[in-house]
């Protein structure tokens, strides 16, 4: 039985097509359809719900001991209201998940993770807790909306002042109301375009929705779906958990090295990941030369050699082109170089391209 967010209703209300996914009912887009709501992201602004997002808080002052071993990245040095990026592993260096962590003070973490592998991860990171650290899962009490493009600094000025805005990438502010609404508030997002993720009380969650479709409709704000959440962030090769990343593909074969830290402490999947060194596959782009659009789970040709697979595909509409991503052994994974990839049984061709696809 699928969840509903705090923000059904509103979905229900604006026609949005209901669909399931990660256990809950979501709209997949909106009457406007998919490539109006991936334009008005990429030239004004889009609203979307993502409070099926998972949310684990870790107190304590073991917390950042207990971050750094089950987690591939460092967070030893960051700063109170800064957000990090990091895979988390299995012992064979394959990926448990990817999440980001918000270092709220000293002994205190808010950790975000994927909607459909939450409660996989609660489970991973409880069996992996030691010393003096607790973990709370608030994903229920909390609702989570990402207003996302280049309007949308412009829509929350017209709501709070500019000092109640994180300045910079990956950082935020944890606690400001908007429209008597208590939120925290991040530079963050899914899309490759600036924007904002607000998190605020799960009951409050429908009128801080409405608070920013008001606001935001003269410049274009408009509500958006699953889909175009997944076109943009393909645009913006973002990986996506049980595509780029699964528990057999780990984030050095995705091309995450930023975000793993082979020279600290010991961590849980170290050991997995030094031993897929050298990579025998890395994460390339796709560009469609030939005619058709390829999608995920397709087998890739060079002559009659099965050389890969692709991971995700569609039409990219800001790009207008249709485009992949894929895993190629590094021989063959050089730019230009071509392929073809079988889709439902014919020859469709490609070229690898640098990623990402789209940079704002």
């Amino acid at each position: 039985m699928e969840k509903k967010t705090p923000l059904y209703d509103r979905h229900v209300a604006l026609g949005g097509k209901i669909v399931p996914f990660a256990g809950y009912l979501l709209p997949v887009q909106y009457p406007t359809g998919v490539i109006a709501e991936h334009m008005a992201v990429r030239t004004a602004a889009g609203l979307f719900d993502v409070s099926h997002m998972g949310e684990l808080v870790f107190t304590g002052p073991d917390a950042l001991q207990n971050l750094n071993h089950m987690l591939t990245n460092d967070f030893t040095n960051m700063t109170d209201g800064q957000v990090r990026y990091s895979p988390m592993c299995n012992d064979a260096g394959g990926c448990v998940d990817d999440l980001i962590v918000y270092k709220v003070r000293e002994g205190a973490y808010l950790v975000v993770v994927n909607a459909a592998n939450k409660d996989k991860d609660a489970a991973w990171m409880a069996d992996h807790l030691a010393g003096d650290c607790k973990m709370e899962d608030i994903s229920e009490t909390v609702a989570q909306v990402a207003l996302q493009g280049p309007k949308s600094k412009e829509i929350l000025l017209k709501l709070v002042g500019e000092g109640d805005l994180p300045k910079k990438y990956y950082s935020f502010i944890p606690q400001i109301t908007i429209g008597g609404i208590q939120c925290l508030i991040s530079r963050t997002g899914y899309t490759g375009e600036f924007g904002y993720e607000l998190y605020c009380a799960a009951g409050e969650g429908p009128a801080l929705w409405d608070l920013l479709l008001e606001t935001g409709k003269d410049v274009g704000l408009i509500p958006c779906g699953l889909g175009a959440r997944d076109t943009l962030r393909l645009e913006a090769a973002m990986p996506l958990y049980g595509h780029e990343l699964t528990d057999d593909i780990g984030p050095l074969e995705a091309g995450l090295d930023f975000a793993v830290k082979l020279n600290k402490d010991d961590f849980i999947g170290k050991a997995g990941l030094e031993g897929r060194l050298p990579l025998s596959k890395v994460r390339v782009g796709l560009e469609v030369t030939g005619r058709g659009i390829v999608r995920e789970h397709q087998d890739i040709y060079i002559g009659d050699r099965l050389a890969g697979q692709t991971t995700s595909g569609t039409h990219a509409p800001f790009l207008g082109k249709a485009i992949a991503m894929a895993y190629l052994s590094p021989d063959d994974a050089a730019e230009g170089a071509q392929v073809e990839v079988d889709v439902r049984g014919r020859r469709v061709a490609c070229k690898v391209v640098p990623l990402p696809f789209y940079k704002r």
